[in-house]
């Protein structure tokens, strides 16, 4: 009984020391044993991550590796390692809204290519810690709402042309201000509709991005 006593009260006292970034952090994904399952599409490569990335306590290296592979800047192939707090944000999101598959426009750029699509200076893909995802018409606006409050990171809503920036960055959002369903272009789907996934990632790398 004591020692659990003790173990009680080192453990509020530490969590007391942290502060409250430390217990607000704990609170936005409260915590799990179940292990967490993620399926991304590139849009680009056509390769494909589905399966177990995280066991409930850790990310897994070998899946986040993977994961990494699948996210490489896609007019070089060069990898960097993914942020797994950035894939983390993913997750929460498709938790949060059931989606069983995301189809990914940009993950990691390099700074050649992140030039080519006149990306920001700083922009948090260089860091392998941001996606750009293809977002469904029916998903978002809702999708666009549950990010923002999320607050883990930024948040960029590109309705024209149907996709949205995630990072896991300081928090901040920008676009979205005149989102209409009518104007958004409909759900890529596999064969024929490969041609529309063409076609969003070239009006993609046509925008300024962050």
């Amino acid at each position: 009984m004591r020692r659990r006593t003790l173990f009680l009260a080192t453990a509020a006292t530490t969590l007391a020391a942290a502060g409250p970034a430390a217990r607000a952090g704990t609170a936005r994904f409260p915590a799990t044993l179940e292990p967490r399952k993620l399926r991304l599409r590139h849009a680009a490569s056509g390769s494909v991550f589905s399966g177990t990335y995280h066991n409930g306590l850790m990310a897994d290296a070998a899946a986040m590796a993977e994961l990494s592979r699948v996210l490489a800047d896609s007019h070089t192939g060069e990898v960097r390692p993914f942020e797994p707090d950035a894939i983390e944000i993913v997750w929460e999101m498709g938790r949060r809204l059931q989606i069983q598959e995301f189809v990914v426009l940009s993950g990691y750029r390099t700074i050649a290519t992140n030039r080519a699509v006149h990306g920001a200076g700083d922009s948090q893909h260089l860091r392998a810690a941001a996606l750009d995802l293809h977002i469904p018409a029916a998903k978002f606006q809702q999708f666009g709402d549950t990010a923002r409050k999320l607050a883990r990171g930024g948040v960029g809503l590109y309705p024209d042309q149907g996709f949205i920036h995630l990072d896991s960055g300081p928090v901040r959002h920008w676009g979205g201000d005149a989102v209409q369903a009518g104007a958004m272009p409909s759900a890529p789907r596999r064969s024929p509709a490969e041609q529309r996934i063409d076609k969003l990632a070239e009006a993609w790398a046509s925008l300024p991005k962050r």
